[in-house]
């Protein structure tokens, strides 16, 4: 059954809704575009669900977003040791800042984020359909992100993410609810496009071209009796880039899914002033021991002082345990003969061996970090702020030490 031959008696639950019809290499795709804290979408959803038969559901999530949506107890499984080692301690903490900001929405509503989808694959899996997580993986999405835009633009970024944690301002259910209309939306991302084009491509327009072509690339793998409709349910600000796209795009959908999935090369530069920096201030000391022991040991004394110390200010402030203070007094100074592993990563993973996360940490993770306070308070945020102050501290240390040592010679 269709909505289209249903429209005198549209029921309210679909009134306003922003929805759009796309008819792509024989199969109808019902596009829902969907505020992701709001109660009327997941009552659109339900509706839509209820007024007509799909063979498919397509949900913007990935398969990491769609496992924490099934299973409240995923963050327990998360080894703090394995987020640092890997590297992935910045991609958890700003998907935690993201996630704090839905849940201060939520709190106000009654309403889970992203409950919209959770309603459609309930639904799907409650009518025995198969459900498509048809977005891109969060982490690959927010690391094409953050190297999109240069040095000082990645401050603003980083600005805004903390904000949206610390604001306390109370949106208005009428203002989510208008997300939903098209004027506004182009609008809203005009301007945003027109602040940080790569940023926009990285966090929307990409993401249209990727949940496009792995729509395509479902339906052709799919086994469909006629008639052939899926329902999509995406956020509304993807609703008229995917709709374009899924009409115009000719890619091979494999094929342009595997592309825009991968990581773009890292900017070599920042790495390389760094390590340009290290090694002038190590062939100073050298200069310093040859001119004279004394004032060569006064210079290496310098680097020990100023990088140990910062970096021991980074952990204290974090409020690290004994140890991971320790840790950072002896990872600062030697950072430059460990090249890849930050001193942050060794002090955080002294702060998580002994001051190991409890359950409740977990439990309360998301709540904890929307106050300022509890970045101190939970265990695993704690360990998450030693690794960036930590590490901020170092760098901190060794821009003083180089200025101080180059006074002291010349």
């Amino acid at each position: 059954m269709s909505l289209e031959a249903t429209t005198d008696t549209l029921p309210a639950a679909l009134e306003g809704q922003p929805i759009e019809r796309v008819v792509r290499d024989g199969v109808e795709y019902v596009v829902l575009g969907t505020a992701h804290v709001s109660r009327a979408s997941v009552e659109a959803v339900e509706e839509l669900l209820a007024r007509e038969s799909f063979d498919a559901v397509a949900v913007e999530l990935c398969p990491s977003r769609a496992q924490g949506m099934r299973d409240p107890d995923a963050m327990k499984k998360m080894d703090l040791f394995q987020v640092i080692r890997q590297g992935k301690a910045g991609m958890v903490a700003a998907s935690l800042v993201l996630s704090s900001f839905q849940k201060r929405l939520a709190d106000q509503y009654g309403i889970q984020p992203g409950a919209e989808m959770k309603a459609a694959m309930d639904g799907a899996e409650q009518r025995g359909l198969p459900v498509w997580l048809v977005d891109r993986d969060v982490g690959t999405t927010l690391k094409r992100a953050w190297r999109s835009v240069g040095f000082w633009q990645r401050f603003g970024l980083m600005g805004g993410l903390l904000a949206s944690v610390f604001e306390r301002e109370q949106i208005e259910e009428k203002e989510i609810e208008k997300l939903k209309q098209g004027d506004m939306l182009e609008s809203a991302f005009s301007e945003f496009a027109s602040e940080s084009q790569p940023l926009y491509r990285s966090l929307i327009g990409e993401r249209d071209a990727y949940m496009a072509a792995r729509l395509r690339e479902e339906a052709a793998l799919a086994n469909f009796a006629e008639p052939r409709r899926v329902l999509v349910v995406i956020g509304a600000g993807h609703l008229k880039g995917l709709c374009e796209l899924l009409r115009s795009q000719q890619e091979d959908p494999a094929a342009k899914a595997a592309e825009l999935a991968q990581l773009p090369p890292k900017s070599h530069w920042p790495k390389w002033v760094a390590v340009g920096l290290v090694l002038a201030v190590f062939v100073a000391i050298g200069f310093a021991f040859h001119r004279n022991t004394s004032l060569g040991a006064q210079a290496l004394r310098d680097w020990v002082l100023f990088t140990a110390g910062f970096s021991v200010l980074g952990a204290v402030i974090a409020g690290g345990h004994p140890l991971s203070i320790l840790a950072a007094a002896i990872a600062g100074p030697i950072k430059p003969f460990r090249p890849g592993i930050p001193s942050g990563a060794i002090s955080a993973m002294a702060e998580a061996w002994a001051r190991k996360p409890r359950v409740a940490d977990f439990d309360t993770l998301r709540d904890d970090i929307s106050h300022w306070s509890g970045w101190w308070k939970n265990r695993i945020a704690r360990t998450l702020l030693n690794f960036f102050l930590v590490c901020l501290g170092t760098i901190v240390g060794e821009y003083t030490a180089g200025i101080h040592i180059f006074k002291s010679l010349f």
